[in-house]
């Protein structure tokens, strides 16, 4: 079977049996974040596919709602949930896309990359996040941005040391 499907009816079929007491949003992103990379599919590595889903909350809550009933009669339709994950796909790629042809090789394109990337990665971010969205980026580049930013307050160091935690603090 194709990951395009498996992987969203494995996720799907984790939400239905619903095996926490809390947090099985949660687990169901990071199981299907893992089953994508597992399936080649790496595309969340350099987009934060929470972010997309999050920009989407209302319709994440009732895909898979229209997509479990009659679950119990063996009746469900995967196909709500179907078009709502792959619409979150092909919204990480359409980013991804946007942000590969916004590099270039001209004087401060990298830097412009590492400003784009912390705009659009999850509020709270350490700098592992923005290497591994920046790849290609020098880390003194990196840690240049992230001083002009904080100088700027547009972001600032939550958390100090080797496991730095920063914040975004202007949208």
């Amino acid at each position: 079977m194709d990951s395009l499907i498996a992987v969203p009816a494995f996720v799907l079929d984790f939400l239905c049996i619903h095996p926490f007491s809390d947090g099985n949003g949660r687990m169901s992103r990071i199981l299907n974040l893992m089953l994508l990379y597992q399936a080649g599919d790496d595309v969340g590595r350099y987009i934060s596919l929470e972010k997309v889903i999050e920009d989407s909350k209302a319709t994440y809550y009732e895909a898979p709602e229209a997509s479990s009933g009659g679950g119990h009669e063996d009746r469900h339709d995967l196909v709500p949930w179907l078009q709502y994950s792959h619409g979150v796909l092909i919204a990480a790629y359409v980013e991804f896309e946007q942000r590969v042809g916004q590099m270039g090789t001209g004087r401060g394109a990298k830097r412009d990359m590492v400003i784009d990337c912390i705009r659009h990665i999850p509020a709270t971010f350490r700098y592992a996040d923005v290497e591994r969205a920046c790849p290609g980026v020098s880390r003194p580049m990196i840690v240049r941005v992230l001083g002009e930013l904080r100088d700027k307050g547009e972001i600032r160091c939550t958390k100090g040391g080797r496991d730095a935690t920063w914040e975004r603090t202007t949208q």
